[in-house]
């Protein structure tokens, strides 16, 4: 088989959670400033479909693309790296490929055949492997393999890519294994029995690791790294230390000082410049030296969990970085939060975002949040659900509706500020099914946001099933809250601002999906420069 599009899969072993995502995306970051157009994918053992009905305690944020895909957070990381979109061909699942393979059947697009896991499922991932490959697009294609090698899950995947190393050739596609070299305090060593066995599990499914890559807290020594390449069957310039880093935008350059990217090239047969990460750097300096630092209040109910709430957290390093400020992010749980307590939790700081979510739990939390800081002038960005509280809270306390609700939360309320999408009224199946993707959005002249975007036309991802009533939209106006952006065929408003107040945006759509280190997005950016400002005045 002849390709053009080089391939190369990332495998974990040891353990999960290594960082597979971040050490794919920062590989993908130094073969595109080497001028290779790169793109990177994830294969997902779990069955469900995709991750939108997957509770965030479980799984973390859900991310989505422009077209609408509901994806794991990885893909978040790969698109803050790279600056490039991705799609529905970037994240691929278990559910999605068994889902494909029983409708061909049904179909009998298998001719009686009996469908088994090989060839029938196998066929299927190698096709989705090799979607963004076949687009024409792309050099390079990195497929993460989520799991951990020797997981039942993971094995058809492990077989497509023992079969796909065979159809395309040496030169053509290469295996990345990223494990775990622990450290044994008592002991005082660091330890490679659990990586030899892991490459051992790798090797009996057919598969050979060419490039490791050690996770590890301390320095790897000369001696480990021969010892792992003569048990592990690789050479020792492809045996790489991975040591733990003060932020994941570290690991491009520590992977460059390793040399991963000129070790995976010369496996792939593809020549080797020096790569370009000036403006990278630039941003890198700008996040370690600070010149002040300002705290923003995260208001929403999965605090605990600091992946349910990635891409924000994110935004706000890139926006940080932009104004010179370090942003300490503190978390508030929306159902600890009342509006006797609002003061003691909320005065102290810079600026406050009430995140998105689903259902009712922490809710007069976030509206008790909205209302302290409108009535105090702190700077306030309200995402999604976070957009719809302000409205709710303005319909309460300023129009004096005093049963003004969701009909998410209050399905009887009989003034439904914010209510159900006409189009969402016949939808019975949860997954899949909110209104999701990029969607257009026309901004009213001379409005915060307007200034903001420095443009009057808007392109930006949802995920959600209710919306603004525009029923309440003159009387809402009227009372000083503005709806200053709109999809302009259905009229749906998507942007809410106070401009009495000093900085006061909800939006229903999620700008925190769009940041990224090249571009952090214009919203994050000013109401960064707001809190700042707001600090100052203090």
């Amino acid at each position: 088989m002849t390709t053009t599009t080089k391939y190369i899969f990332v495998t974990g072993g040891v353990t999960s959670s290594l960082g597979k995502g971040i050490i794919a995306a920062s590989l993908a970051k130094l073969l595109q400033v080497q001028g290779y157009r790169t793109t990177i994918q994830k294969l997902d053992p779990y069955i469900n479909v995709d991750p939108g009905t997957l509770n965030p305690y479980e799984h973390g944020e859900c991310y989505v693309t422009d077209d609408g895909a509901e994806t794991d957070l990885d893909l978040g990381h790969y698109e803050r790296f790279l600056n490039v979109p991705t799609s529905q061909a970037n994240n691929v699942t278990t559910g999605r490929i068994y889902q494909s393979v029983i409708e061909k059947e049904r179909r009998g697009e298998f001719l009686g055949k009996t469908v088994q896991v090989i060839p029938h499922i196998t066929d299927e991932i190698k096709n989705r492997i090799q979607i963004l490959g076949n687009s024409g697009d792309y050099d390079v294609v990195i497929t993460e393999i989520g799991g951990t090698v020797g997981d039942i899950e993971s094995l058809p995947y492990v077989e497509a890519v023992r079969q796909l190393k065979w159809d395309l050739g040496d030169n053509n596609a290469i295996v990345i294994h990223l494990t775990l070299v622990p450290y044994l305090s008592a002991a005082g060593e660091l330890k490679t029995k659990p990586t030899q066995h892991s490459v051992k599990t790798l090797m009996e499914s057919g598969v050979m690791a060419d490039i490791l890559v050690c996770r590890t807290e301390h320095e790897l020594p000369e001696e480990l790294r021969s010892k792992l390449a003569k048990f592990c069957n690789v050479r020792e310039e492809a045996v790489i230390q991975s040591i733990d880093a003060s932020t994941i935008y570290d690991v491009p350059n520590l992977m460059l000082e390793q040399g991963l990217d000129k070790v995976v090239l010369k496996k792939l047969d593809l020549e080797s410049h020096t790569p370009d990460l000036t403006q990278w750097n630039k941003f890198l300096q700008r996040h370690k030296n600070p010149k002040t630092e300002i705290t923003i209040g995260l208001i929403g109910k999965y605090v605990e969990l600091q992946d349910s709430y990635k891409s924000i957290l994110e935004a706000f390093i890139h926006a940080g970085a932009e104004n010179e400020v370090k942003v300490n992010v503190e978390s508030v749980h929306s159902e600890y939060l009342n509006k006797d307590n609002a003061k003691v939790m909320l005065s102290h700081l810079d600026g406050v975002l009430v995140a998105p979510g689903f259902g009712e739990r922490g809710i007069e939390g976030k509206i008790s949040a909205v209302k302290y800081v409108r009535e105090n002038n702190i700077p306030f960005f309200g995402i999604c659900l976070g957009m719809q509280m302000a409205v709710i809270e303005f319909a309460r306390n300023v129009l004096k509706i005093e049963d003004a609700n969701s009909s998410e939360m209050d399905p009887e309320t009989k003034n439904p500020v914010i209510s159900l999408m006409e189009e969402q009224k016949t939808i019975t199946e949860k997954g899949g099914t909110m209104r999701l993707g990029a969607w257009a959005c026309t901004l009213k002249k001379d409005s915060i946001v307007a200034k903001v975007y420095k443009t009057e036309a808007i392109n930006e991802r949802h995920r959600h099933r209710y919306e603004f009533n525009n029923i309440y939209k003159a009387q809402i106006e009227a009372a000083g809250m503005l709806a200053t952006g709109s999809n302009p065929e259905t009229g749906l408003v998507e942007i809410v601002e106070l401009p009495e107040h000093p900085w006061f945006v909800g939006v229903q759509y999620h700008p925190e999906y769009k940041s990224t280190v090249s571009n952090p997005h214009p919203l994050f950016v000013a109401f960064v420069k707001a809190a700042l400002k707001h600090k100052k005045k203090k």
